[in-house]
């Protein structure tokens, strides 16, 4: 998205939210950068430069605001969207990968090298790999200062700072404090209390409060996930979502709220160095970063969709914490019910949960509130299943047991940051897989904006409710004027029938 000075500083002048995430604003009078709805009075003209990320923005010299907290705001939703190598990149640091494979890691999935990845993301960004993750680790750091009782030096290692050293100095210079006195302010605010009582320093839950950009139609995200809730995995109970979460360090277990202005988010992570991820798939899942407004717009101004979207206005489209998983119930959805579908998969479930891998089973100790949910199997632990506990025709077995070996074995790469194309190329060289299951595994794991199902039959009912063409090849041809924004036409579609 193209921003001129002008329109940005209206944004500030006007505080809204909408932009939040968009762009962030650097004041140079007060040496500090804000999100454009901070309540502060509007900075002078002469004293703002606005900038593309928060890491852009410190590397600028600039602090954060402590009474906005631009680094929790909702994250540009062209980085979820965007299927170029910057927004691949973007989700990958994201997801933490520079935390954990360092530059090269990240450079290496990307196909680049580190210096051309530095040069683009520099180019868009205002800030290399190194310093966008850095702002992230951050924002890591101060979570856990602010919610657990970990001591300070644990903290810092779990944030994936080198040092403690370094750890002080990056808290300092972005929010001009130590890290004792981010924790002690913070405590004052509670009146008191402390993050963590717990004298022995166990972490319990960790509890965030995730952004988004109003609308958001929250009872069709969580009908969605409850219709295709796979027992033993993921619950919806009283406006709640719970599900457990395979992360890079461990199991965990999520909760997540939606409520007005945010998503109430309450964290269980067997390590803490798992935050920054957890945060990330649940973002993703719940499409928090989209910009309903742009959606909503361009659905909304064809006539066959506008009762629709001025009726529901916000609606998301789910996607998915794993994308493994998010292939696997492609593959066991194609031509059966969404009730069939579900109750195969919770056989895959417990069938995998009688020969639990090493990790399965941490996390649930401490009080978690839904023990039995544990994360989706892994693919070792598919291929370790015997013929009988998939429960499904030869043919569709040996579909999941290709997939699962392809990405045992590094051959298919299923994370956010993968080039669409190429996925969906190799997903359809696989035997069994075809487009819809490609562009199902597409739309929902890799959370691209644009793809349109028009085989699909509760897409093809929907648009006969509608008085829409019905017939794969008139609906593809007409579902063109809904582009980029076909898979949240999807969403309606399904909604519709």
């Amino acid at each position: 998205m193209e921003w001129d000075f002008e329109r940005c500083y209206r944004a500030v002048d006007s505080r809204d939210p909408r932009f939040d995430g968009w762009f962030y604003t650097g004041v140079f009078s007060t040496g500090i950068y804000c999100r454009p709805s901070c309540p502060a009075v509007t900075p002078k003209r002469e004293n703002v430069r606005f900038f593309p990320s928060a890491a852009a923005a410190k590397r600028a010299g600039l602090r954060a605001c402590r009474r906005c907290r631009p680094d929790a705001a909702p994250g540009s939703p062209d980085w979820n969207t965007r299927a170029d190598v910057v927004g691949r990149a973007m989700r990958l640091i994201g997801d933490g990968v520079v935390d954990r494979e360092g530059v090269p890691g990240l450079a290496g999935r990307l196909g680049y090298t580190e210096r051309h990845l530095h040069r683009m993301l520099v180019a868009e960004v205002g800030a290399g790999p190194l310093a966008l993750a850095r702002a992230q680790r951050a924002q890591t750091a101060r979570i856990l200062i602010e919610t657990t009782g970990l001591g300070l030096a644990e903290i810092a290692f779990a944030a994936g700072f080198g040092s403690v050293r370094q750890f002080n100095e990056t808290i300092r210079e972005v929010y001009a404090v130590s890290p004792s006195e981010l924790r002690a302010g913070r405590t004052r605010q509670r009146g008191g209390t402390s993050p963590n009582p717990d004298p022995s320093g166990t972490v319990g839950a960790i509890n965030l409060r995730l952004a988004y950009r109003p609308p958001l139609h929250a009872d069709a995200l969580l009908e969605f996930l409850a219709l295709r809730a796979v027992p033993g995995v993921e619950k919806v109970t009283g406006g709640t979502y719970r599900r457990g979460l395979r992360l890079p360090h461990g199991p965990a277990t999520v909760a997540l709220t939606p409520l007005p202005g945010h998503v109430a988010a309450e964290l269980r992570l067997a390590d803490v160095r798992d935050l920054a991820p957890a945060v990330a798939r649940c973002r993703r899942l719940l499409d928090l970063d989209a910009d309903p407004d742009a959606v909503d717009g361009l659905l909304g101004a064809d006539p066959a969709l506008a009762e629709a979207v001025a009726k529901e206005p916000g609606v998301r489209v789910p996607r998915a914490v794993d994308g493994f998983e998010m292939a696997v119930r492609a593959i066991v959805g194609q031509q059966i019910s969404v009730a069939g579908a579900r109750t195969t998969l919770a056989r895959l479930v417990a069938a995998a949960s009688a020969t639990p891998d090493e990790e399965d089973g941490a996390g649930e100790e401490d009080g978690a509130p839904e023990p039995a949910l544990r994360p989706f199997p892994s693919a070792a632990q598919i291929l370790a299943l015997p013929d009988s506990a998939f429960g499904m025709p030869a043919s569709r077995r040996a579909t999941i047991r290709a997939v699962a070996g392809a990405v045992a074995a590094g051959d298919l790469d299923l994370d956010p940051g993968t080039d669409r194309a190429e996925l969906v190329r190799r997903l359809v060289a696989l035997p069994g897989i075809g487009p819809w299951t490609a562009g199902y595994v597409a739309l929902r794991a890799l959370g691209d904006p644009d793809v349109f199902l028009a085989t699909d039959l509760g897409v093809r009912h929907g648009a006969a409710a509608l008085g829409l063409p019905s017939t794969p090849t008139t609906l593809d041809a007409y579902a063109e004027r809904w582009r980029p924004w076909r898979s949240y036409a999807v969403i309606r579609l399904w909604r519709t029938q």
